[in-house]
């Protein structure tokens, strides 16, 4: 629609400012009346002639943050298109089709933004909401959460997925605590705060004192994730994105990589506290997705440059992919071992072991099993949540003595 109204729509525009909060406020900005009242003051004072003067007011009051300037952007570009500009654009592509010409690669459109944008009716036939009339009896179904918890991702309708993604944004996963170099004073200890000690006896009268300890102060351990983007982990990846964000943003220390034919660091990408906008980064930044997969050399990539500054200090690897390697498996072993060595704790996550008669045949498997401490399945939220058990150490058994792995076919589950 065009912004461009005279002083008698003056009404009319306002109504649709008050639709156009609305919609933001669906996509997940906190927008409120006083909001709402501040933005009409401030069209009153800009004017609506110009529509960089009308997009700049707009985005002054409504927007708070720097992460939600993406969503507003889409939205505004959405809502307040020019009917004429938008034919234009059209006839162009038109003109245009069947001719290579570069042209700039558009960033999508946020799923919140476009869930935003239908109208209420549309929505209401998403959300699958039951007429008034009608009733059934629940005593013998299972609630819906439950379901969710123990389906496969890969098995999973776009509705389900969306409903995933939601819990997977609010679970936190508590990691497990480690000495730091750094010391707090205590009243008991074994080791004695020679220092402290010495200045208190200093300042006293008569010399003697009672001597002060110090002991190591517990700090989080860093968790680096490996993660497999080739064909053969697609169904998975997507949703354990989501699942990574989420451990990004948990104020945790945690460095992410992504593997198929290439190493690829996207830490920095998922940072950002907008999941779709994070996403989005990591799309555009990492090129080889479902492609094929060389675990070996993207492993000999990441101990060659990345190890020595990420495990120094006790950190925990997640290596999630399910062990199917195009490249030769002959070094994937000392890779691994390598990678074992380097760090506290080595967990591999294999969406393999969702089957019950799982055995470890392919040349990858067998070379990686004999270096990691625990193998775990992760295909549905319960196994994202017994992860979240294995890593705070709780409610699970140390694997047997002498081998890192548990058998598959047994007790897969064990204690960091």
């Amino acid at each position: 629609m065009s912004i461009a109204a005279p002083a008698d729509n003056a009404a009319k525009l306002s109504e649709n400012v008050v639709h156009f909060a609305r919609v933001l406020r669906r996509a997940g900005m906190p927008i409120g009346p006083a909001r709402v009242l501040d933005a009409l003051h401030a069209l009153q004072v800009v004017g609506v002639e110009r529509r960089d003067d009308f997009y700049y007011a707009l985005s002054t009051v409504l927007v708070d943050r720097h992460d939600q300037q993406v969503i507003f952007d889409q939205a505004f570009d959405l809502f307040w298109q020019d009917p004429a500009r938008a034919q234009q654009s059209q006839q162009l592509r038109d003109l245009l089709s069947g001719v290579h010409t570069p042209v700039a690669r558009e960033s999508p459109v946020a799923p919140r933004v476009a869930q935003a944008m239908r109208p209420i009716a549309q929505r209401q036939a998403v959300s699958g909401n039951l007429a008034p009339d009608v009733s059934f009896d629940a005593a013998m179904t299972v609630s819906r959460r439950e379901v969710l918890h123990t389906k496969d991702f890969a098995a999973m309708t776009p509705d389900e997925l969306a409903e995933t993604r939601r819990l997977i944004g609010a679970m936190r996963m508590p990691l497990p605590e480690i000495p730091s170099r750094r010391a707090r004073a205590v009243l008991q200890g074994s080791r004695v705060d020679l220092r402290g000690s010495l200045r208190r006896m200093i300042k006293a009268a008569d010399g003697f004192v009672d001597l002060r300890y110090r002991s190591p102060r517990a700090r989080p351990a860093t968790l680096v994730i490996l993660c497999d983007i080739s064909g053969s982990m697609d169904s998975y990846t997507r949703m354990l994105l989501h699942f990574i964000h989420a451990l990004s943003n948990s104020g945790s220390r945690v460095h992410t990589f992504l593997f198929g034919t290439r190493l690829s660091n996207i830490t920095r990408s998922l940072r950002d506290r907008d999941v779709d906008i994070a996403l989005a980064q990591v799309t555009r930044q990492v090129a080889d997705w479902a492609g094929g997969t060389r675990i070996g050399a993207c492993l000999r990539e990441f101990n060659r440059c990345w190890a020595r500054r990420l495990l120094g200090q006790g950190a925990v690897v997640l290596l999630i992919t399910d062990g199917l390697d195009s490249d030769d498996a002959s070094e994937l072993g000392s890779e691994m071992e390598r990678l074992r060595l380097s760090c506290r704790r080595l967990i591999w996550l294999n969406p393999l072991l969702r089957y019950a008669g799982f055995e470890a045949r392919p040349g990858g498997i067998r070379a990686m099993l004999p270096h990691v401490d625990l193998f775990l399945p992760v295909h549905n939220l319960s196994s994202l949540a017994s992860l979240g058990a294995v890593l705070n150490g709780a409610g699970h058994r140390q694997p047997s003595p002498g081998s890192r792995a548990p058998h598959p076919a047994g007790e897969r589950h064990g204690n960091i």
